[in-house]
């Protein structure tokens, strides 16, 4: 009785997410779960209704739950991704995306272009919070070293007691010249905006255009990103050919490409900018 009850809240829950009610299709799942506490299902399903209401906190207890139930749902990953980088828990949620990643390619989902995008995403907000963390270090240590040459100079000022008008003045300006080479150091030291920035043509995936993340390699030796040859194929199922050679070409044939994958890992590491490519 109690499962058909769960059932029941479900499906009525399910209508209302569809027609963008989140807040009432909340409230339906979380009766669903007292009738149904142990479905890992309706936890998703709750979790799924509070990413839309932003309720972050919450979407991690359920996708907790969720994993302690069933250890290896991708949509429990995926959701813990999209609640963990509002938070700005980037390393987590960079974690459960790539989990994510990884269970949807063993399970052959459908969601694995909107997962690959999450996975660029994740690294790119990592990135750019590391870079805004270094620029604001570089910025505090410009100022320590700056305010300490200055404190010296002022020193150096009352020590000359005997120097005289022009003396003090050549003090002054020998101490000008010191701080403004450290100032040029440090300018030249940042990173300048306009600076062009490249992406490899290795690393751009031929359908989409877009940074790779998960490169297969057909049997020619062309390699795409897994998320888009798959896509590709799918939609060409009547006729599947690789896009650029035209050669027939099968889901079976694709193989991971590991060397590509870590060049391009390894890429994005250092260039977080480039999963906006």
């Amino acid at each position: 009785m109690s499962d058909h009850r769960s059932a029941l809240f479900k499906e009525e829950g399910n209508r209302h997410f569809q027609a963008g009610e989140y807040a009432r299709a909340e409230a339906l799942y979380s009766k669903a779960l007292i009738s149904d506490p142990n479905n890992p299902t309706l936890y998703t399903n709750r979790a799924m209704a509070r990413l839309k209401l932003k309720q972050w906190e919450s979407v991690i207890a359920d996708c907790d739950a969720c994993l302690k139930l069933s250890p290896q749902s991708m949509k429990a990953n995926y959701y813990l991704s999209q609640a963990h980088l509002p938070l700005h828990n980037y390393q987590d949620a960079l974690d459960h995306a790539v989990k994510a990643h990884e269970l949807c390619v063993q399970t052959g989902d459908r969601s694995l272009p909107a997962i690959t995008t999450q996975v660029l995403r994740c690294k790119k907000e990592k990135w750019d919070d590391q870079e805004k963390r270094r620029e604001r270090q570089t910025s505090d240590l410009e100022r320590e070293v700056v305010t300490m040459m200055q404190r010296e100079r002022d020193e150096a000022l009352r020590d000359a007691t005997d120097a005289g008008d022009a003396g003090l003045h050549d003090i002054d300006a020998e101490w000008a010249a010191k701080i403004d080479t450290v100032r040029a150091i440090f300018e030249k030291a940042r990173p300048k905006e306009e600076q062009r920035k490249v992406v490899p043509d290795w690393a751009i995936d031929d359908i989409s255009f877009g940074f790779m993340l998960d490169p297969v390699i057909t049997k020619s030796g062309k390699s795409y990103e897994r998320a888009s040859i798959l896509e590709h194929l799918k939609r060409n199922h009547a006729d599947p050919r690789d896009p650029l050679t035209r050669d027939p070409l099968q889901i079976s044939d694709l193989r991971p490409n590991l060397d590509l994958k870590q060049a391009c890992a390894e890429f994005l590491d250092e260039n977080g900018w480039a999963a906006d490519w």
